[in-house]
């Protein structure tokens, strides 16, 4: 019950579950987007003459990971997105948007458009954007600070797996063309 305009635990618990409701699905649709914008993985003829460094996981992790982070990260957005009244809520959505932004163009530009180099680039920024989004999290919501952290981990991971992958191929981008077409149909 709602007194003296203060929202009981229970109205709070509710707001939260719908900003939920709408951020994770969200979330998981525009990766899901991103990652059948293009071939991916073993889909991906160019990807699969790349030689890969030992720390490679197999395929099927991929899905897996990306799938249980944009969960959590969509969680820790409804935390943000429901703390009315915060004062730094707006420049932690930003950020957050931001370094989403990033997330979503990396798919494309790996494994469309070849660029090793500049899909590195994106990662550090993404990562940069990520840090700052959760440091702002924490002074709104610490828990949803700490939903970013396995997030933050594996860009770092997937930062040193591009790279790495950059050094074991120079010339990667010219081992075959970019392809023109979409895999979302």
């Amino acid at each position: 019950m709602c007194v003296g305009g203060i929202a009981s635990k229970g109205q709070l618990r509710m707001s939260f579950l719908r900003w939920a409701v709408v951020t994770v699905p969200l979330i998981l649709l525009l990766g899901f987007v991103s990652g059948r914008s293009v071939s991916v993985g073993s889909d991906n003829a160019w990807y699969m003459a790349l030689a890969k460094p030992a720390l490679n996981p197999p395929g099927w992790v991929f899905p897996v990971v990306w799938t249980t982070l944009y969960i959590l990260i969509g969680l820790a957005l409804a935390m943000i997105l429901n703390a009315r009244g915060a004062r730094l809520r707006g420049l932690a959505v930003a950020l957050f948007v931001g370094q989403f932004a990033l997330n979503l163009a990396w798919t494309p530009m790996f494994f469309g458009a070849h660029k090793i180099g500049l899909s590195v680039l994106v990662i550090v920024a993404m990562l940069a954007l990520s840090i700052a989004a959760t440091f702002v999290f924490a002074r709104i919501r610490p828990a949803a600070a700490w939903l970013m952290v396995p997030y933050m981990v594996w860009i770092s991971f997937a930062g040193v797996l591009a790279f790495s992958i950059g050094q074991l191929n120079p010339g990667a981008e010219t081992l075959a063309p970019a392809p023109h077409t979409s895999q979302m149909l």
